[in-house]
């Protein structure tokens, strides 16, 4: 497996990612753990160690379990049933994990002399937005998921004012990679990116719901990771957007998709699935906050983005599968 280094200001710390063997979170730990002593928690519900490099240490724990490794510099929280249709296939589980998992990691881990903690939280709570939301913005709770992620906010607000710790919430966008990447084992809770580049190379009809006009903030992983790190290189403390400020149409992402895959698209649609207030039709993210903290900007435009994913799909010799 290759890895994308792109450098960090972190060295010599101890840290802890939670969910470090998922999606995101084995991205996170794999760039860390260049420079740092890095531990990972997962429990096996997506993540695998085989996504880590050698050096990251693994426990196979639940987030729940007491005795974590949380004597360390930095705790990445990552750890979540991270989407709708994760939370609502047992949103007893999904608040579990995603609230009493938070409480619980952080609270041994405060106990332990940790006092810089980064989170994921979900620009879902923004509902649907046409134009660039700052975090200012009102939220809402139209989801058990995003219910779970307010409370985690609520908990980090509650650990930096009643014990001082710099807990810094990012709210992520709609996070891609592509199949050939750790992404793979999300499957069909994968970001429509990767969902609709392997439909178009082998052939498939993209399934979009409604007419596609609806808008999304493609986010590559490697700009959320930099921005992930960047909260913590910068000890920030509250609620952060991190996206593109860009928003693109699902009819334009197949479009673009099939561009860059040399292929005829031909999008199914059919009548959205997901009942109404639960499913965001449209979002784009405002970063001026991060940004004028840190200097953090996004630095993968969307076609580049989309190139990395198609690339897995080239031939032997170099060129694209064709057209159907």
């Amino acid at each position: 497996m290759g890895y994308d280094w792109m450098g960090t200001e972190l060295e010599s710390k101890d840290i802890l990612v939670t969910g470090g063997a998922g999606f995101i979170g084995s991205d996170l730990a794999n760039e860390l753990a260049v420079d740092n002593e890095v531990r990972v928690v997962d429990d096996g519900y997506l993540g695998i160690q085989e996504n880590l490099r050698d050096e990251v240490e693994f426990h196979e724990l639940s987030v729940l379990d007491g005795d974590l490794p949380t004597k360390v510099d930095i705790v990445f929280h990552l750890a979540a049933l991270s989407s709708y249709a994760k939370h609502e296939s047992d949103p007893c589980r999904g608040a579990r994990v995603n609230v009493e998992g938070f409480v619980n990691t952080i609270e041994q881990a405060r106990e332990d002399g940790c006092s810089m903690v980064v989170y994921a939280s979900t620009a879902s709570v923004y509902g649907d937005r046409t134009t660039p939301t700052s975090e200012g913005t009102e939220v809402t709770a139209s989801t058990g998921f995003e219910a779970s992620m307010l409370a985690r906010e609520r908990y980090a607000e509650y650990f930096a004012n009643h014990y001082g710790m710099d807990m810094a919430g990012i709210r992520l966008f709609s996070v891609y990679q592509g199949y050939q990447t750790t992404e793979v084992r999300e499957k069909g809770y994968a970001n429509v990116v990767a969902q609709f580049a392997d439909d178009i190379a082998h052939g498939r009809s993209p399934v979009l719901y409604g007419n596609g006009e609806q808008t999304h903030d493609f986010t590559h992983i490697k700009d959320v990771v930099r921005g992930l790190v960047t909260a913590a290189e910068n000890e920030l403390l509250g609620v952060y957007n991190v996206g593109t400020g860009r928003s693109v149409s699902l009819n334009d992402l197949v479009e673009l998709i099939g561009a860059e895959l040399e292929m005829d698209a031909e999008p199914e649609y059919i009548e959205n699935p997901i009942r109404r207030g639960a499913y965001v039709r449209n979002a784009t993210a405002d970063y001026s906050k991060i940004r004028a903290e840190t200097g953090w900007e996004p630095q993968i435009p969307l076609e580049e983005g989309l190139a990395r994913v198609c690339s897995q799909y080239e031939s032997g010799n170099g060129s694209r599968r064709g057209h159907r």
